[in-house]
């Protein structure tokens, strides 16, 4: 009973990504590109996201301020940090939802990406940040699940969006870590070049 419960979770998970490949490709290309510009002109990338978003992004930070699977000088970025008592918090109403805008605010310039995370695309405080982006002229690379909610809609015509079409969070997360994977593999590979396995 247990074993085949966890096999149909690595079926599921295995099959949303292979149906989301050809429907992402394009868009997590264009967060490539969002993110490269950025940081060859010596700008960084904000990453914010609330409750388990919030890991994945700190996820990304690590793999791009240290090195993913390759050498090379460390790039620009920074997680915004939130409060770890709200680790699932990815709600509309979450309690303090300025939180990331505070430090966009603070932090960011107009050459800088913010990558918002957000399963739901529902919650509060990445769509706050979302909106300090656009009033500090940032670039937006969203990444988001279901029907993107109100992130989607906060977007502009010049962010990035890049939507898991799938209602449950866990899958989606599963997902965006593999975008982060994807977007960390090709910013090497435009920076180093194509390595051979």
């Amino acid at each position: 009973m247990l074993e085949q419960r966890i096999q149909q979770h690595f079926i599921d998970g295995a099959d949303l990504k292979f149906q989301a490949g050809p429907v992402l490709s394009k868009p997590i290309s264009l967060a490539v590109q969002a993110v490269l510009a950025c940081v060859t002109s010596g700008g960084k990338v904000l990453a914010c996201g609330a409750g388990p978003s919030g890991l994945l992004a700190a996820h990304f930070v690590a793999h791009f301020i240290g090195r993913f699977e390759r050498e090379r000088p460390g790039l620009a970025a920074m997680a915004l940090p939130s409060d770890p008592a709200e680790l699932l918090a990815d709600s509309a109403d979450a309690a303090d939802a300025d939180r990331f805008a505070r430090q966009v605010r603070a932090l960011g310039e107009s050459s800088d990406v913010l990558l918002a995370l957000s399963a739901s695309g529902e919650s509060a405080a990445v769509l706050a940040a979302v909106q300090a982006a656009h009033e500090r002229e940032m670039t937006v690379v969203a990444l988001l699940g279901g029907q993107g909610g109100a992130v989607a809609r906060a977007l502009r015509d010049t962010d990035v969006q890049v939507t898991v079409p799938h209602e449950r969070a866990s899958r989606v997360h599963e997902v965006h870590m593999l975008m982060l994977h994807c977007l960390c593999d090709c910013v090497d590979a435009q920076l180093l070049g194509v390595q051979e396995d």
